[in-house]
């Protein structure tokens, strides 16, 4: 997977208006109209403006830098990248034209909006839409919100909702996918606004709100819980039965364990992408030290002093 900055050719805290300068110049470069017959120049253009599409967005750049290039399309669809990216908007702030015969970029119009009105998202390039005409709108996308219970967005779910379009309520089931994020969106073909114009639905997107845990958090893939242990068994090592999604488990402490560190229980994390593998749990030990000493435990403190520990 190619990484996004190197395809603009810029460094990762370019700003705003350096990826836009970018942009603009590769898309010049390699746009079909000045690229007749050359598949691998379109190819290009397309990659360049996914980059773009992505890098030019403050959140999903945000997601970009966090999950890197492979784990970023894991989790975003193409749909998902192209989302709200219009490209009447985009090339009218490049200056580019769209009338007048022998104009360069006159070409853009068809090839985004399939020879109609300039309405046309742009991810349809990459979906094979360009060269056709909509015969009918389609209804206007619905977005609404679902919290979920940690235990359910890591280890998957059905819940019921009611869908209300319309003066209709409709009620229905849907799957919350294993490793499903914070702020994730599943999308219902067919369940938004109906079309005015005789075309199909728009869909509904659920955006998911995942509640937080008493003692679970997670990074990425993996699920952290924190776990208490006293200095004599971090000094001497010790076995603890630790909670996870599941049920408990058993950890081994070895000795010598320094506060703060993270002990791993493989596998016990959440599911990745749509295969098998999964993220593990970090234990997180904090040794609990006493707030007050007994007069024969300060002896026996003294005495391990005098003894270099």
């Amino acid at each position: 997977m190619e990484d996004y900055y190197t395809l603009l050719g810029i460094d990762r805290q370019a700003s705003e208006d350096q990826i836009k300068k970018s942009y603009r110049k590769m898309a010049m470069k390699y746009h079909p109209d000045r690229n007749k017959n050359n598949p691998r120049a379109e190819e290009q253009f397309k990659k360049i403006s996914e980059a773009y599409a992505v890098l030019s967005d403050a959140e999903k750049r945000k997601q970009y830098d966090r999950f890197g290039a492979d784990g970023f399309r894991q989790k975003f669809s193409q749909e998902d990248i192209f989302r709200n990216f219009n490209a009447d908007e985009i090339f009218e702030k490049f200056g580019f034209k769209f009338q007048g015969g022998g104009d360069t970029f006159q070409g853009i119009h068809e090839m985004f909006s399939g020879g109609g009105g300039f309405g046309q998202k742009f991810g349809d390039i990459f979906a094979g839409q360009q060269g056709r005409r909509p015969q009918s709108q389609k209804g206007d996308d619905m977005e609404t919100s679902l919290p979920v219970t940690f235990e359910e967005a890591a280890l998957g779910a059905e819940k019921r909702i009611i869908i209300q379009t319309a003066g209709k309520r409709e009620e229905t089931t849907i799957k919350i996918p294993p490793g499903m994020g914070n702020g994730k969106k599943l999308r219902l073909r067919g369940k938004g606004y109906p079309s005015r114009l005789g075309g199909k639905p728009g869909d509904l997107y659920i955006k998911i709100r995942v509640e937080p845990h008493p003692i679970f958090h997670r990074e990425g893939d993996d699920i952290v819980v924190d776990l208490e242990i006293s200095l004599t068994d971090a000094l001497l090592g010790t076995v603890k039965e630790v909670p996870t999604l599941t049920s408990p488990k058993n950890l081994k402490i070895p000795p010598g364990t320094q506060s703060h560190s993270k002990l791993r229980l493989k596998g016990l994390g959440v599911p990745h992408g749509s295969g098998n593998r999964k993220g593990d749990q970090l234990v997180r030990i904090l040794i609990k030290f006493p707030r007050e000493l007994t007069e024969e435990q300060r002896e026996m403190v003294l005495a391990l002093k005098e003894q270099g520990l």
